[in-house]
Formats: structure tokens, C-alpha cells, sequence
């Protein structure tokens, strides 16, 4: 997820122990240049000589007298209590309950909720079933945001296409039929496009309905939620992931020529006027306290999972990146905001939210760290911004050659 249009640059001296964090790392698009990072030449003293703090954070973060398996203990504790959280539900709001008072118990700074209106969806009785040339559920989860079908369901032949290519080169049987969308698994933000945008892309030539393939590179007859887009001007019609197995299964029997059927019913609940909060909490900065780094992720998940890894994770280093700096004493020039989210998986409804109301603050915001791709082991920074910043951070991932997170 990519905040609003925050400015992301980098404050050297504030930023440091908060990229310490294990904020996810993964190699940056913005790459700094050797020969065009002579401007910053005269940082790198400075940054490097942060390196006694990374490492004593490190250790902190890395020893079990110390933070070690604290942020997983409490994100256990979260999910198991909570299970699911999706926006427009109690559930996340008591969820949100509990942080704001475990952020207040740390005695973190400005602890406070803000509200967010939204509009609301909610799925109902859903399933599809092969009906020609044999009979087979298939397991399946309607995506965020679909139609329903009608209330007797749909039962149309299948067309199944690979790509978006494809799917022209065969518009003209695509009419009144249900498209099978069984695009190859390149990387996730390559090959989410087909289940943000394959529904009204089928529907452009007359498909009833769309199923796509899950957008995850390994399946155990798993479908996956997500969120997707209508386009305007197009009609809206009904679609859910299928596994990947069963994807692959009817990929085989369509281009052996057999002739597919499907029947499919989905129900879903739209609400308006629903409400929910993002969560913030901050440690105030020492010398430039109107200056602000922005640590973030979301606390609502899909309504089928725990949201442990989607976002929980990101979430809980985000919150827990400030307790660790307030159990060291540390204290940051700059504030450090942590700011969790709501209602990220219906469209990052709760981030635009806060940009509408905070556009007066903007030019406050010296950098975005964002946490929504999945915590691992850390390799490197992901950064968008100036040179002269990537140049910056470069120079501040080398203070984490011992964890071998300097890519």
C-alpha cells in the first residue's frame, strides 16, 4: 500500500533507529547511483556513526533477556482474541479498542483514534460447482467489493483464458458465458492486475462472471480473498477467486475441447454510512517535533483468515518499532507516528481518510516507512524518493551488514 502523496525523503538522524525495526526489507526500485551520490559524501560520517545505536537496537530487538519473540507473543495474543477483522464489522472494532489501550499502557504520546465513513461490504452464501461435463465443487471466495448474482444463480458455459491477451484474442465467445481466468503466478504485484481489473475487463465483452485464478504461487485447494475494481462505465458483474488446482483443472478440460459449465450463486450485503478509526500513537521529537516519520500498517484483515501476515504483522512491528525505542531511552529529533490503519483491504479507504484530513500537514512529513507485503527476514530497504534520498538510505542499509539486510 502507497500512502496518499506523503513525501518521502530521509532525515538521517531520526530515521535510523526506526529503519532498525525490522520493518519488511525487500531491494528498493529507487537505486542510488555511486557516482551520483557524491552530494551526500559529507553524511556518511554522520550516518555511520549511528552504528553503536543500530547495533545496541539489534541486539535489543535479537536477545531473549531483551524485545526478542515479544511482537510475535502479542500479535498471537491479538489474533487469537480477535480472529478476523473486517472493516465495517465489531469485531475490528473492539480490536481497535484493545490497541488503543495497549498503545496507552506502553505510555506512548497523543494516543487517539480518528473516524473513518466508508461504504461497507459483507459476503453472504457463496459457492460454485462444475455442473458438464462432470460434477465438482470448486472452492471459492467472492472478492471484495463483487455484485451478487441474481437469486436463482448463474449456470453458463466456461471460457477460460491465460492473459488479458487472451482474453481478446477470444472476445467473441465471450459473451453470456463465465471467463476463467488462468493467468501464470509471476509475482504478486505483476499478476494481481487480473484480480483487481479481470472482472470488468470480461465483462467489456459480455461475460455474466468472472473466476479467477488465486494470485499466490503455491495452493492446497486454497482460494484466496482480495479486493477488486469495477471500472466505470462498464457493467458489473459477479466475481470470485477459484484454487489454483481447480483453475489448472478446468484450463486442461476446456483445451481439450470439452464443453464447461459452471453454476454459480454469490450474495453479498452492501452498507453505507459505515464507520470505523485509525489508531495513532507517537513518541514527540526531542529538537523538531513538528517534523514527523510515519511508521505504519493495517489492523483489518478479510473476514476468511486471522489477518496474522495480512496485516497484523505489519501493524505490530509498526506499533511495537516505538516501544522498543522507548525501552532504550531512545529518543528521536523528529516525532515518529505510528499510524494503523483502517479499512486498507476495501481500497485504502482509511489512508486516503487520513491524507484528506491532514493535507495541511504534509509538508511535515520528512518520511512514509509502510509495512503490507508480509514480515520475513530482512534483506535490503524498499524506497521511493528523490536521488539525493535513496543516496542517503544506501548509506544507512549499510549499518545493517549484520544482519545481512543491505541490499
Amino acid at each position: 500500500m502507497t500512502v496518499g502523496r506523503f513525501r518521502s525523503s530521509c532525515p538521517v538522524a531520526s530515521v535510523i533507529v526506526l529503519l532498525l525495526l525490522q520493518v519488511l526489507l525487500i531491494p528498493a526500485p529507487t537505486e542510488a547511483s555511486p557516482d551520483r551520490c557524491r552530494q551526500v559524501r559529507s553524511l556518511r560520517d554522520e550516518i555511520a556513526g549511528y552504528r553503536p545505536v543500530v547495533e545496541r537496537v539489534l541486539s535489543y530487538v535479537q536477545d531473549q533477556k531483551g524485545y526478542k519473540g515479544k511482537t510475535w507473543t502479542a500479535l498471537s495474543e491479538f489474533t487469537d482474541t480477535f480472529g478476523s477483522r473486517l472493516a465495517g464489522t465489531q469485531n475490528l472494532e473492539n480490536s481497535i479498542d484493545f490497541m488503543l489501550n495497549r498503545l496507552r499502557a506502553w505510555h506512548l504520546d497523543n494516543v487517539h483514534a480518528e473516524r473513518v465513513i466508508f461504504t461497507g461490504w459483507q459476503r453472504r452464501k457463496e459457492f460454485a460447482t462444475l455442473v458438464s461435463p462432470r460434477v465438482k465443487n470448486l472452492a471459492m471466495l467472492g472478492l471484495g467489493g463483487s455484485v451478487s448474482t441474481a437469486p436463482e444463480g448463474i449456470r453458463a458455459e466456461v471460457v477460460v483464458v491465460t492473459s488479458f491477451e487472451d482474453l481478446i484474442n477470444k472476445s467473441s465467445q465471450v459473451s453470456g458465458k463465465i471467463v476463467v481466468y488462468n493467468q501464470p503466478y509471476v509475482s504478486y504485484g505483476e499478476t494481481v492486475v487480473y484480480r483487481s481489473m479481470g472482472a470488468s475487463a470480461a465483462s467489456k465483452y459480455g461475460a455474466v462472471a468472472t473466476l479467477i485464478r488465486s494470485i499466490t504461487p503455491f495452493s492446497l485447494n486454497s482460494p484466496h480473498a482480495g479486493q477488486q475494481s469495477y471500472s466505470d462505465g462498464v457493467k458489473k458483474i459477479p466475481t470470485a477467486c477459484i484454487t489454483v488446482e481447480d483453475a489448472e483443472l478446468l484450463n486442461r478440460m476446456y483445451n481439450r475441447g470439452s464443453k464447461l459449465e459452471i453454476f454459480l450463486k454469490m450474495d453479498s450485503k452492501f452498507f453505507a454510512n459505515a464507520t470505523s478509526r485509525n489508531t495513532v500513537a507517537e513518541i514527540k521529537g526531542t529538537t523538531n517535533p513538528d517534523k514527523i516519520v510515519l511508521v505504519s500498517g493495517h489492523l483489518d484483515s478479510w473476514d476468511v483468515g486471522q489477518g496474522a501476515m495480512d496485516d497484523g504483522g505489519g501493524a505490530f512491528i509498526s506499533w511495537n518499532s516505538l516501544v522498543v525505542l522507548k525501552n532504550l531511552g531512545l529518543r528521536p529529533k523528529r516525532t515518529i507516528r505510528c499510524l494503523l490503519w483502517t479499512a486498507e483491504e476495501e481500497g485504502y479507504i482509511g489512508a486516503y481518510a487520513y491524507l484528506k484530513g491532514h493535507k495541511s500537514e504534509l509538508e511535515k512529513f520528512n518520511l512514509v516507512i509502510e509495512s503490507d507485503e508480509g514480515t520475513f527476514q530482512p534483506y535490503g530497504i524498499q524506497f521511493h524518493g528523490s536521488e539525493t534520498s535513496a543516496c542517503i538510505m544506501a548509506e544507512v542499509a549499510k549499518l545493517f551488514d549484520s544482519i545481512n539486510a543491505t541490499a
